[in-house]
């Protein structure tokens, strides 16, 4: 059973997780960030899970053992989800809470609907589910070779003044970082989830033995044109960052529809 070293309560302790997998250099741009800032746990998938949303691993177990990959760092790799990587952080490794959870530092765009696919939003969201406060990072170029300068910087910024305040045990912010030099980019801009999604289509495909298999492609669409949306400050080089919540609840149509819809028969 995994045990963390001792922890020095007078210093935040930092969980770190990705989706992109252990050995991905987003998580490990993401640790150097970070790492005079508390005392950094990392426990991460041991292999890219993109795309798998909130999943959970049931039916399977669950493996996870030491890696060695951020020098004295202590770090986990986890056979499971990112999510699972997330709930045996906090029952196995720490055994207790940390003060803040980050995700990332995500190789592509997690804007817009893409938070709803998200491996990397999708640890944060869990963690912001189990009263940790919370940050998912994503800069927007899928290179292995991207250059994350300004992610760093803007990441150990963000991190540095959020631990200096009283955080929301539920907050969980979604940042993105253009892919630009550090110094075109033009700093923190706080925003809404744009409306935008993929136009998919599955491109029809036959193996080498001739049976059929189905790739989706697509473009992604944006839809809404408000200057106060993740994409477009996104494509006017700022740092996006919208808060988020794993309440789905829709308001605004729930008083519209007890008003319209006979509460008794």
């Amino acid at each position: 059973m995994a045990k963390s070293k001792s922890i020095k309560m007078n210093r935040p302790v930092i969980l770190v997780t990705n989706d992109d997998g252990v050995t991905a250099p987003g998580i490990k741009a993401l640790t150097e960030a970070v790492k005079d800032l508390g005392k950094v746990i990392v426990v991460a998938p041991d292999k890219p899970q993109s795309g798998m949303g909130h999943a959970i691993t049931i039916g399977h177990p669950l493996r996870m053992n030491a890696v060695e990959n951020f020098g004295d760092i202590e770090a986990y790799q986890c056979s499971g989800t990112p999510v699972d990587c997330v709930k045996l952080a906090v029952d196995k490794v720490l055994h207790r809470k940390p003060d803040i959870c980050l995700s990332g530092i995500n190789h592509g765009a997690n804007h817009s609907i893409n938070v709803i696919y998200s491996g990397t939003m999708s640890a944060a969201l869990e963690a912001s589910i189990e009263s940790i406060p919370s940050i998912g990072f994503s800069l927007l170029d899928y290179s292995i070779e991207a250059d994350f300068t300004g992610a760093v910087y803007y990441a150990n910024l963000i991190v540095k003044q959020l631990l200096g305040k009283k955080i929301d045990k539920h907050l969980c912010l979604n940042v993105n970082i253009p892919a630009a030099p550090k110094e075109v980019l033009k700093g923190l801009k706080i925003c809404r989830q744009a409306y935008a999604k993929y136009e998919e289509r599955f491109d029809e495909r036959h193996d080498p033995s001739g049976k059929k298999y189905y790739w989706l492609t697509g473009e992604f669409q944006n839809f809404d044109k408000g200057k106060d949306t993740d994409v477009w400050a996104l494509e006017n080089n700022y740092i996006s960052v919208v808060p988020v919540q794993f309440d789905l609840t829709n308001y605004e149509l729930k008083t519209k529809l007890q008003k319209a819809l006979t509460h008794k028969s």
